[in-house]
């Protein structure tokens, strides 16, 4: 099962530079996560929304051209598991109206999987965005605590807005609390941690440095590699041995993310 998480910055931009067909062409991934969509359904082409080889889920902001979150599943793919269906929310989220989360669930082999693209918010806005921002990063972990107690197997991706330590930002000096490396949010991923989740890339990786996954597209900041590592996979850190590769696909343009690639085992003992 091979697992890829974009926030693609916009889908339709994305689409029209060739990226998107690009990457699964090359990628050939069984599920996509995609954040940041910024189009609702009716918006997009046939590519979108009646692709041959893929199953598509949106679930778009209220706003015209903001946020949205997406899924798509591979048909291969879905011919594999069962009962697959498709949700848009964590219980008692805030910013519900602006398409942060796609979420499929299903049924393959032993197991039920729940699968979910999340797209965090930034909180620099306002006071009360910033505060809306730390009650989501709760309701996100006890969310993802409550499908594990039903003994599902749970991966969350998504750009989760934050970076965790030093070693995953560039400056981290200069931007020590700041919005994305605040003492509340880093806090937030620590404790996700300590909830016996883990950071998938980083715990298999855990001296590497210089590898991001966001570049402020304004200073050109991509061709001297000074990011930020905001996307993650968060997994029970029962699931890391069953990682067989996880990489940021930098080399894979039309976005100011890059995207992240999971494989995992093709045969998953029951974990519980």
């Amino acid at each position: 099962m091979k697992i890829i998480s974009w926030n693609v910055n916009g889908i339709r931009a994305v689409e029209k530079k060739g990226e998107l067909e690009n990457l699964i062409k090359i990628n050939n991934p069984d599920i996509v996560l995609l954040q940041e969509i910024k189009g609702n359904r009716e918006q997009f082409s046939d590519y979108l929304v009646n692709n041959p080889n893929y199953s598509q889920y949106y679930h778009s902001a209220q706003k015209k051209g903001y946020a949205g979150t997406g899924i798509w599943v591979s048909k291969n793919f879905l011919d594999t598991c069962n009962d697959l269906k498709f949700k848009t929310q964590v219980p008692h989220a805030p910013n519900a109206d602006e398409g942060r989360v796609s979420h499929i669930s299903f049924s393959f082999e032993d197991n039920i999987y729940d699968v979910l693209s999340i797209y965090f918010p930034n909180g620099g806005k306002s006071k009360e965005a910033w505060e809306q921002k730390l009650v989501f990063f709760d309701k996100v972990l006890d969310y993802m605590n409550e499908l594990r107690d039903k003994k599902h197997i749970v991966i969350v991706g998504g750009d989760m807005n934050v970076a965790h330590n030093e070693i995953d930002l560039a400056h981290p000096k200069a931007n020590d609390g700041k919005i994305g490396f605040h003492p509340d949010e880093r806090a937030w991923v620590s404790k996700v941690i300590k909830n016996g989740w883990c950071d998938a890339w980083r715990s298999l990786n855990p001296d590497t440095t210089d590898v991001y996954s966001w570049w402020s597209a304004i200073t050109r900041a991509r061709e001297r590699n000074v990011g930020w590592r905001l996307d993650y996979f968060f997994i029970d850190k029962s699931l890391l041995a069953n990682v067989e590769s996880i990489e940021y696909l930098s080399e894979q343009y039309g976005s100011d993310h890059c995207p992240l690639s999971m494989q995992l085992l093709n045969s998953i003992s029951n974990l519980n």
